[in-house]
Order: structure tokens, then C-alpha cells, then sequence
């Protein structure tokens, strides 16, 4: 599998990518630079939002994600998807499904669950191995909900906040979807509508739903 192609989905040829990378382009800045600047970037530069979500493609592609100032688990690893390979450095998304255990009221009442699915990372290859990364939550988010933001340090996974500052328990993974080369949007559709029935209509008429 080629973890370095552009494709529908990861554009990372359209302008708004390749403005997100123009610090990261010197061949002076080892991978292990750019791929730490580039995941601080896209953790903190867009909000994270779970409560929008879309079957539709459009919303999926890295260029009409870089235009909004917020983006879902999903969301975001795509755009740092893009953003790596567009820099030559192989990556791939990592789906799974987690269960949050703060501030959950609002997950409860939206999704009637406080099982998020499907929960997206990042696979970045750096240094003749995978590593497991996370830009879901921005920083100023984690002041608020009183946990350490995720910091990659390019040679670490960093993609659970298992604990907040206080030890009581944030979030566990309860599945894992594997990895994949692409935007599985058919596998994504039915994962949602299996898990939030609720939500979609079962006619598959409404493509976007904001919680």
C-alpha cells in the first residue's frame, strides 16, 4: 500500500494544505520536526466538534476541512493526513471506538451513548516504524476539561488521554477498526448508523446532522 498518495479525499494538492505545511518545507527540517509541528498545528488550530457529523464526502476532504475553524476526531486526522504526506511523509487513518468518562452529559444527551465511534487517529512512519497519534483535542479544550493535551514527541505513540489531572478516569478505547489507506466512508456510514440509529433517517436522506 502507498501511504503517500493524494487522493479525494487526502487533497493535500489544493492550496488551503499546502499553506497549512509552507513552514515545514525545507529539507533542512528533519520528518521528525515537520511531523511535530504539523500535529501541534492541526491539534490547536481547529476546535474539536464530536457533535457534527456527515455521511456526506464532501465533508470529508482535507481542503474543505482546512476551511472550517472546527472539525471531528475524523476530521482532523484526515487534514494532518494530508498535511504529512503532502511533506512526503507516509501516514494512514486509524479508526477505532472510545468511550469518554468526563463531561459526558451532553455526549448522553446528543448520542444517547458516551461511546464515540468511529473514533479517528493518525499512523505516522517515522524512523523504520509506526507511531500512533491523536490531534482530536486542542489545547485550550483541555485546560477546560482539566487534562494534559497530547503532546508527539516523534518517537512515542501519542494518542490516549486515559487520565485527567485529577486520576479520575477520561477516555478508553473499546474497539479497533484497524488502519487504512484511505477514507473508508461506506464502512464509516454503516459504523454510524449502527451505533446512533436515532440520528439518520433510515431513507438515507439526511447526509448531515448537527447535535
Amino acid at each position: 500500500m502507498n501511504y503517500l498518495e493524494s487522493s479525494y479525499y487526502f487533497d493535500f494538492e489544493n492550496d488551503l494544505v499546502q499553506e497549512i505545511i509552507s513552514d515545514y518545507k525545507d529539507d533542512a527540517i528533519s520528518n521528525k520536526e515537520k511531523t511535530i509541528g504539523t500535529y501541534t498545528k492541526v491539534r490547536d488550530y481547529w476546535k474539536y466538534d464530536p457533535y457534527s457529523i456527515s455521511l456526506s464526502k464532501e465533508t470529508y476532504k482535507a481542503s474543505s476541512i482546512a476551511k472550517k475553524p472546527t472539525g471531528n476526531c475524523v476530521e482532523k486526522s484526515i487534514l494532518l493526513i494530508a498535511c504529512l504526506r503532502a511533506l512526503k511523509i507516509p501516514a494512514r487513518l486509524h479508526l477505532g471506538k472510545v468511550k469518554n468518562h468526563v463531561a459526558v452529559e451532553r455526549l448522553m444527551e446528543k448520542f444517547g451513548s458516551n461511546e464515540l465511534t468511529p473514533h479517528g487517529m493518525v499512523n505516522v512512519y517515522l524512523d523504520n516504524k509506526w507511531l500512533k497519534m491523536s490531534p482530536a483535542f486542542n489545547k485550550s479544550l483541555c485546560v477546560k476539561l482539566k487534562v494534559e493535551p497530547l503532546e508527539f514527541d516523534g518517537e512515542n505513540n501519542s494518542f490516549l488521554q486515559q487520565y485527567n489531572n485529577e486520576g479520575s478516569l477520561f477516555m478508553e478505547y473499546t474497539e479497533d477498526y484497524g488502519h487504512f489507506e484511505d477514507v473508508p466512508l461506506e464502512f464509516m456510514t454503516r459504523n454510524i448508523k449502527e451505533h446512533y440509529p436515532h440520528i439518520f433517517d433510515t431513507n438515507e436522506k439526511i447526509t448531515e446532522f448537527k447535535l
